[in-house]
């Protein structure tokens, strides 16, 4: 057997040095994949300012480096004023759309059909200004306040984007605040949209909104007792939601407008009555009733949306016998979606 030697210019210092290559080697792995993440995490992770334009009520957090654009769109037979900003980053679109030309009227219309006017505008003038070509989709995820500030949040859709607008109705001003990806970012999203701040509003005395109790028994006031909220829709476009607060279209070319809960609203709301069959079974609660008002203020849809299925066809009954004063929107008659709640209580022997 013959054995082996290393040859005699192998020394021990050269033999050590051997063994420590693959751990150096290793290391330098480690130390190059730790720089390659890094610098790709900073790609990806943006460099704040704070935004906070003359003239606007809004401050936000923003990515540098964001351009300003100011235009006026027309919007049916009006213009409105809009100012756009956006910080396009690989991290994602950062965006506030400004729109004002719609004054706050109690008179003429409520404060829910100036938002919604407003949701159907900012949609057409943002999206051109981040795809063109592409129409923008937005689900209603559900309603928001921000320092009083009515407001709401819409899972949108622009081309290959996808992220979440949030939209605040001021009385001089109405927001949008939009983030949009081509991946998920929960957590910049969030970060970016809880950054934005409006001033506190100062509400006046709120309307009245009664709720309508069946007899003989007392029952519950009609903020315990609201509907359960609906699940949102896949085109809010094209289709209302549960509690109409999405436009349809008409033959007139005006969707109805969202008109909220009605209660308070009718200059004629005739109790339902109690089925016997409810009583029997002790049933009580609250029924939830969709309608839709013409424009000379008469019921010409309604249906049930949530509510014992026992005291719905009583419910749906008494609102197709509600009577309201015509809904004016920029000084023209429109048809009204919006909700009843009846608020049965548990029936007495």
């Amino acid at each position: 057997m013959r054995s082996f030697r290393f040859p005699s210019h192998y020394s021990s210092f050269n033999l050590q040095h051997l063994v420590s290559l693959p751990i150096l080697i290793v290391c330098f792995s480690i130390a190059s994949a730790q720089s390659s993440a890094n610098s790709s995490a900073s790609a990806t992770t943006p460099d704040w300012e704070t935004l906070r334009p003359e003239g606007e009520e809004f401050s936000v957090l923003i990515p540098k480096g964001s351009t300003f654009e100011t235009s006026k769109e027309p919007y049916h037979k009006m213009e409105l004023n809009a100012r756009t900003y956006i910080s396009s980053t690989p991290a994602g679109v950062f965006a506030i759309v400004s729109l004002s030309g719609i004054k706050s009227n109690p008179a003429l219309y409520t404060e829910m059909q100036r938002m919604n006017s407003y949701v159907d505008a900012f949609k057409d003038i943002f999206a051109p200004k981040v795809r063109k070509g592409a129409v923008a989709k937005i689900t209603l995820v559900g309603d928001k306040t921000l320092q009083g500030n009515a407001g709401r949040e819409y899972r949108m859709t622009l081309g290959d984007l996808t992220g979440t607008a949030q939209v605040y109705a001021t009385r001089k001003r109405f927001y949008s605040i939009v983030y949009l990806s081509t991946k998920k970012n929960d957590a910049l999203q969030d970060q970016f949209l809880s950054s934005f701040v409006l001033p506190e509003k100062i509400d006046s005395p709120p309307a009245r909104v009664a709720s309508i109790t069946s007899a003989p028994a007392p029952t519950a006031s009609a903020a315990e007792a609201a509907p359960s909220k609906p699940a949102a829709n896949d085109n809010a476009d094209t289709k209302p939601d549960e509690l109409g607060r999405a436009p349809v279209t008409t033959e007139s070319g005006r969707g109805p407008i969202s008109g909220g809960v009605l209660n308070g609203k009718a200059i004629s709301l005739p109790a339902p009555e109690y089925p016997a069959a409810a009583k029997q079974a002790k049933v009580s609660g609250a029924v939830a009733v969709q309608v839709t008002i013409d424009e000379n203020g008469s019921v010409i849809a309604a249906h049930a949306v949530s509510g014992h299925p026992l005291l719905q066809a009583a419910s749906v009954a008494a609102a197709r016998q509600a009577k309201f004063s015509p809904t004016l929107l920029m000084g023209e008659p429109v048809k009204v979606n919006g909700v009843i709640v009846y608020n049965f209580g548990e029936p007495m022997n």
